[in-house]
């Protein structure tokens, strides 16, 4: 098994939060994985992504050009990275950031309201969580167990309080996630 996954949103969205615990998540598990972020000089507000690979064999390079799994949080992320899907890939989007909604038929297309979730939840830092527990429902790189593992490596001491939050977050996700 070996998943190429992009995540792509606004900075302060998490997006490079969430590469990182996925990544941690395949180290828990023994898997080989590459993180590798990009950003614009707009830490918060400017367009960031992540490339994570996931795989049960080594790595020859963590450099992409096409794509398994697409998470996009926002417009310019769909419109730069929907081209860039592998046929049959998947992509999986949040209603909240998206005006124009995919239109590729080759590939597998998930809606996720995490915005709206988070919200309801009354504490929007949960937001990535929801979103990564829509991305395990659908494609499960690695368990929710060797998730939680990752919390605790990934998150300072004094967040761990928080742990039990963001797994319920990412169980909502698991449960809202739908196929377009």
């Amino acid at each position: 098994m070996k998943k190429e996954i992009i995540i792509a949103g606004f900075g302060g969205q998490g997006v490079l939060s969430m590469g990182k615990i996925l990544a941690y998540s395949g180290l828990m598990e023994d898997k080989e994985v590459t993180w590798m972020p990009a950003y614009g000089p707009e830490q918060r507000g400017g367009t960031a992504n992540v490339t994570v690979i996931v795989s049960d064999e080594r790595i020859s390079s963590p450099i992409l050009s096409r794509f398994d799994v697409a998470i996009v949080l926002n417009q310019p992320s769909l419109e730069k990275f929907e081209p860039r899907l592998k046929v049959g890939g998947v992509l999986i989007y949040d209603g909240y950031g998206i005006i124009n909604p995919p239109v590729r038929e080759d590939i597998s297309v998930y809606r996720i309201d995490a915005m709206d979730k988070a919200a309801e939840m009354k504490n929007p830092r949960v937001f990535n969580m929801i979103v990564l527990g829509g991305l395990l429902k659908v494609c499960p790189v690695v368990s929710t167990e060797g998730l939680n593992k990752a919390l605790f490596k990934t998150l300072p001491e004094r967040y761990h309080n928080l742990i039990p939050l963001n797994m319920e977050a990412v169980e909502q996700g698991m449960n809202i996630i739908t196929k377009v």
